[in-house]
């Protein structure tokens, strides 16, 4: 006779998923991108670029793709013609010398390394903590709680000086209270992100706010990881790596990614460089996360470094991206609604407090669950055929408030794409005009 127990083979029993991923409700890309398509609107909501990268860019993917010894693995940290080349940037932009085969790492896209930061300085049941800065892009959060730590938000404020809904402002407006950002810091807080040039503001941090930050990290021996994978898209304002003030380098891991540099998002290569002590523990983790890195792509990335400088390419790069913002920018300047002016990246918050709403319009559930500013972006997208990202997506429920007026425009588009967006919203004009004479 067996002693088998006997199982429930019930039809009705399934496999439980982690509550963190039980859920099914659509991530903000996917959600804004199908409320998009269905009216054939404009996408000017994901920060992917409708124009291919440039023929340099394409050609030395294409020829590495050819390369018989391009088509195995490559070691974890790296391909060393990918690891020489990201140091070579380094060196010019740290004004400091950079050892490839040990402060620097290849990974999987921007976002992996964060991961795999996360992953190398937190542990599961020891609630340490990572302080956030509000807005902050929405993969730094479930990336924090799948390596076992616990955010902590401290937003950016506009200035009480000015008055957004009323009037252009700066994205140097948006400022960082660091009597609040020491409040927030604690004996469980390990890690400080910072993001600048900033997503979605555009601010890129002055010097004086940058050393206010790298004191704190100081007091309290935090990390900080630098998220600047803008770095080359900035307009009139220096960018300035926080790794580059006295004492910071040793507590200081910056992430780039070729996606954003080159603009090939698809491409999936990024990168992590600091001291040896803390990317060491993060080549760790990304061993066991992802293993290694796909290794044509790196050889790609690595040969588009060395063309970059040959064909002017950041130059003209960030004129490109300077036109485009000027160009959106002069867009609502015609439509009449108040912005903020970046000073980097590739995304405009436009101010659409003054946009009315009917009481009667009607909002699908998964709309109209999500709070004011889904439906304003809602509406937007429907009425006026130009799609957009709601902002409240980047903050925690305590702060989504100071966002529900905004969408994010992004101007990583064609000129074509633009006339388009521009011509579209003469029809928002028209509301507007309407509803201030009522």
């Amino acid at each position: 006779m067996s002693s088998t127990p006997a199982t429930d083979s019930s039809p009705h029993r399934r496999p439980t998923p982690s509550p963190q991923y039980a859920s099914t409700r659509l991530d903000v890309w996917t959600m804004m991108n199908q409320v998009s398509a269905s009216v054939n609107a404009v996408n000017l909501g994901q920060g992917y670029m409708s124009f291919p990268p440039k023929d340099f860019i394409k050609a030395a993917a294409q020829h590495a793709l050819v390369e018989n010894s391009h088509n195995q693995y490559a070691p974890p940290r790296g391909r060393p013609a990918l690891l020489r080349q990201v140091a070579q940037h380094f060196e010019e932009k740290l004004g400091r010398p950079i050892d490839p085969e040990a402060e620097v790492s290849v990974h999987a896209g921007a976002n992996e390394a964060l991961l795999s930061l996360f992953t190398a300085f937190l542990e599961h049941g020891k609630r340490h903590e990572v302080v956030l800065m509000e807005p902050a892009f929405d993969q730094y959060t479930p990336n924090i709680v799948m390596a076992g730590g616990i955010p902590v938000y401290v937003p950016l404020r506009v200035s009480s000086a000015v008055d957004p809904a009323s009037a252009v402002v700066s994205s140097s407006d948006w400022r960082l209270d660091i009597a609040e950002l020491e409040a927030a810091v604690n004996e469980n807080t390990r890690i400080l992100v910072l993001n600048t040039p900033h997503n979605p503001i555009g601010k890129v941090f002055a010097h004086d706010e940058l050393a206010a930050i790298a004191a704190v990290a100081e007091r309290h021996n935090l990390l900080v990881v630098s998220d600047e994978v803008y770095e080359h898209l900035t307009y009139a304002t220096p960018h300035i790596s926080i790794a580059t003030l006295p004492g910071m380098w040793d507590r200081t891991v910056t992430v780039g990614s070729a996606g954003k540099l080159f603009g090939v998002t698809g491409w999936r290569v990024g990168w992590a460089v600091g001291p040896a002590h803390l990317i060491q523990p993060a080549l760790s983790a990304h061993t066991r996360i992802v293993f290694t890195t796909n290794t044509p792509l790196q050889e790609g990335v690595a040969a588009a470094f060395q063309l970059a400088k040959e064909n002017d390419f950041f130059s003209i790069q960030r004129a490109e991206y300077q036109h485009r913002r000027d160009r959106l920018m002069a867009i609502f300047d015609d439509v009449g609604l108040p912005y903020v002016v970046p000073d980097g990246a590739y995304y405009l918050l436009v101010n659409a407090s003054s946009i009315p709403i009917p009481d009667d319009y009607l909002f699908p559930h998964f709309i109209e669950e999500r709070g004011h500013n889904f439906k304003l972006v809602y509406f937007f997208i429907r009425e006026f055929g130009v799609s957009g990202i709601p902002p409240t997506e980047f903050y925690s429920d305590a702060h989504k408030d100071l966002a529900k007026d905004y969408i994010r425009f992004a101007f990583c588009k064609t000129d074509e794409g633009l006339d388009d967006a521009e011509k579209r919203l003469q029809k928002l004009k028209t509301y507007l005009d309407t509803a201030t004479i009522r």
